[in-house]
């Protein structure tokens, strides 16, 4: 009993589908479920870290209740640990497993969908037949009038008419038999074979999904115990349902109710109808005469290039694991030897024929008194020519060896290394530099496709039209892109019939763009200011990785400004600066692939852990800051928007700086805005940037001060009770935040030295962190 045994018909099909959505949707719920635990467990871990920070801080205590201070707030601080440990592992397990399987599950079902409608496509026989009776009666008509013809004018141009009527009747008679005899044996191999094997691929991927799902859920209850007695009771409940489970017992009984009923569909046949007004044709043979002769000729040579080459080509899928990309390649192979099984009935079929003929002359067609008849009149009459694809297949078959890959021409237009997605023009400006260098883009606004050259010192920009499924510009029509490319620069015609551009070098896209398909998103960790960051993994290499993506509905201008942070990562490598992985420009939304940083924003940090940090920890995480500050600076990078909220804590509390989505680089250090105050950071912005727009270096440093603050503070807002205006006006008057609880005076010199109200008064940052390094030492030294 299985899938390829007994859910052949069209109803099983429909139920298998069912099936599949009701499975999703269970492990849609189950996701849901397992991340409300992880939640839980989160804030449950927060509510036990303050308990336990409630009796550290109450003054006194040690000496009345000295067991406060030992067993019950440590136990109360490991279990908090403990809490927290639990629900970070339930979200990179369980979770993040459960989260990839659903992706998988889906595309299963999405493949096994368009596998099954490929199978069940029909070869069009009732098409064929209604052409038939039209012919048959079209040659009756001019055999008729050719018979009534009396002068010998008019006989002659109904005999052409009766000859042409005929040849048009036997072709279409070829076309019949061979369309027939290729029904025969699909249907055969159909139901036999390739639906077999697609549905027993589909029940062995639909057990194996089962079996995951036990080991994510297997998982899930391991991690979950909590060893109360209750829970207990409730987890052997669990383990005795989980041990229940038989994957391939799973579908027994959903076979058992959906079973198809019935006999197997009728095999097509010949109708012997059609001969009724006809000569000489005989049902399911080929007619084989002058006429005829030559176009059998041609497509037993059609036909055996077809079954030597292979006429299905592989469709790329996204594999679910290696397993499921097995199971499809042998459907593959399934589809192709049923194709090449159909044209070796229909070679033989014509070589038989032929082989009957021998070196004989081709019998006549018609019993006319006169025997010469111009082929070359009718053939050119008629437009008798050979197909495209036949003419493509004939020269193939001259042609020593075939590529087993695609041509460039005809690959996707994302495939292409000219074509570049959405980028911005100024980034197109800074690509194109000699005249004949040209890209393919997506506009921003419109999302169509632009082709940009640069010509005569200066960028031009054509949109690529696209009417009736024809891309042009005001020339020939393609039926795709990169047809319209090939043959623009093959031919080095005009870009327009206005224009004197020729395309010359393709610019290719560099090493850092990625496809959409190579990221699988997970779930949502954040808001930014252009679109929500999730969690994801490379397909590649399974990297954890954090993928910013861009409202698709921005303006412009905005979506400028969201690449302007990959523009600037891509020529940084510092341990102190957040990675950049790659872009996802190729479509929308627009993604930036970062590496993943797992211990969460700064700011959040400092709040959570900051009262467990001492004052040497607090030192070292500014002097990372710091550091990569200084590298900036040696980049000519001024950040603008440096504060504890962008930065990021990776492993053994290294603090990267992130968020680069305001930095610029000017080759003077000097950038000048004439935006106003409504994006400015004002608490952590410097004077000179708030009055005059001019950003450099040293204001930068102004923000490292509020950040030092920031870090001393415990996470505190700067300027808690001001607002921005307040700030501001006090800033100028010469206020300066006084020192957070128990910062060291060290750490509060360095933090006034940063706010110095003259920026060439300030520290670089090559000096801070030199000063912070030493700082850090003396600390470390006294504890």
């Amino acid at each position: 009993m299985g899938f390829g045994e007994d859910l052949w018909c069209p109803q099983a099909h429909a139920a298998l589908m069912r099936l599949q959505d009701s499975e999703l949707r269970l492990m849609e719920v189950m996701k849901k479920w397992m991340s409300q635990r992880s939640k839980s467990d989160r804030e449950f871990s927060v509510q036990l870290h303050q308990m336990a920070a409630m009796v550290e801080k109450l003054e006194g205590s040690a000496q009345c209740w000295p067991i406060l201070h030992t067993s019950p707030q440590h136990e109360t601080s490991i279990l908090s640990r403990v809490m927290r440990r639990q629900s970070e592992d339930l979200q990179v397990g369980p979770l993040s497993k459960l989260t990839l399987l659903i992706r998988d599950k889906q595309q299963l079902r999405k493949t096994y969908a368009e596998q099954w409608s490929q199978l069940s496509q029909e070869l069009k026989l009732e098409r064929l037949k209604a052409s038939y009776r039209q012919l048959v009666r079209d040659a009756a008509q001019a055999k008729r009038k050719y018979q009534e013809a009396s002068k010998d004018k008019e006989r002659e141009r109904a005999r052409e008419r009766y000859v042409k009527a005929t040849l048009r009747l036997h072709e279409l008679h070829n076309e019949y038999v061979l369309s027939v005899r290729a029904a025969q044996v699909y249907h055969q191999h159909h139901y036999s074979q390739a639906q077999p094997a697609l549905l027993m691929a589909l029940q062995s991927l639909q057990q194996e999904m089962v079996l995951v799902l036990k080991e994510i859920l297997q998982e899930y209850y391991d991690m979950s115990s909590m060893l109360q007695q209750e829970v207990v009771s409730v987890h052997e409940e669990m383990s005795t349902a989980l041990k229940a489970i038989e994957p391939h017992k799973e579908y027994e009984s959903f076979i058992h109710q959906n079973r198809s009923v019935g006999e197997v569909p009728v095999c097509v046949e010949f109708d012997s109808g059609l001969l009724e007004n006809t000569e000489r044709l005989k049902t399911g043979e080929l007619e084989l005469n002058e006429l005829t002769v030559e176009g059998i000729q041609h497509r037993l040579v059609y036909t055996h290039t077809q079954t030597l080459t292979g006429c299905c080509s592989l469709c790329r899928v996204y594999q679910f694991s290696k397993r499921h990309a097995l199971e499809e390649s042998r459907q593959q192979v399934m589809l192709s030897l049923g194709a090449r099984t159909r044209l070796e009935a229909q070679r033989l079929l014509l070589k038989g024929k032929l082989e009957w003929l021998g070196s004989s002359e081709p019998p006549p067609a018609l019993g006319l008194e006169e025997d010469l008849i111009s082929l070359s009149s009718i053939t050119s009459s008629v437009g008798l020519s050979l197909p495209l694809s036949l003419s493509l297949s004939l020269s193939l078959s001259l042609s020593p060896s075939l590529s087993n890959t695609l041509p460039e021409v005809e690959r996707p237009l994302e495939q292409q290394n000219w074509y570049h997605g959405v980028i911005p023009r100024l980034e197109v400006q800074e690509l194109l530099r000699c005249d004949g260098d040209f890209l393919v883009r997506q506009s921003q606004g419109k999302q169509e496709y632009v082709l940009s050259v640069h010509w005569a010192g200066s960028c031009r920009h054509f949109l690529i039209q696209s009417t009736d499924n024809m891309y042009r510009l005001d020339g020939e029509g393609f039926h795709t892109v990169p047809m319209l490319m090939n043959h623009l620069v093959s031919s080095h015609q005009h870009v327009t019939k206005r224009s004197d551009i020729i395309l010359k070098r393709p610019v290719l896209k560099d090493k850092w763009v990625l496809e959409h398909d190579d990221v699988i998103l997970g779930q949502s960790i954040g808001r930014g200011n252009f679109g929500e960051v999730y969690s994801g993994r490379l397909l590649s290499d399974n990297t954890p990785v954090a993928v910013k993506a861009c409202k698709e509905n921005l303006a412009p201008e905005h979506k400028n400004r969201f690449l302007m942070e990959a523009r600037i990562l891509k020529q940084y490598d510092h341990p102190n600066i957040v990675k950049l992985i790659g872009v996802c420009t190729q479509k929308q939304p627009i993604y930036i692939i970062m590496e993943l940083v797992q211990g969460g924003d700064f700011l959040s940090f400092l709040r959570c852990e900051g009262h467990n940090l001492k004052s040497n920890m607090l030192v070292k995480m500014a002097e990372n800051v710091a550091s990569g500050m200084e590298y900036l600076e040696s980049k000519k990078c001024i950040h603008r928007d440096l504060a504890a909220r962008n930065c990021l804590v990776g492993e053994q509390s290294r603090v990267k700086i992130s968020d680069f989505g305001m930095s610029r680089e000017q080759q003077d250090g000097v950038y000048s805005s004439a935006g106003g105050l409504k994006q400015i950071p004002v608490k952590w912005t410097a004077p000179e940037a708030l009055n005059y727009g001019r950003y450099t270096t040293e204001s930068d440093v102004w923000s490292f001060g509020v950040l030092l603050w920031e870090i001393f503070s415990r996470g505190v807002t700067p300027y808690t009770s001001m607002t921005n205006q307040q700030t501001r006006d006090e800033v100028e008057k010469g206020y300066r935040m006084l020192a957070p609880n128990s910062c060291p005076p060290d750490v509060y010199a360095v933090m006034c030295h940063c706010w110095q109200y003259d920026s060439r008064n300030r520290p670089s940052f090559s000096k801070l962190r030199t000063e912070l390094s030493a700082l850090y030492q003396k600390l470390s030294l006294l504890k």
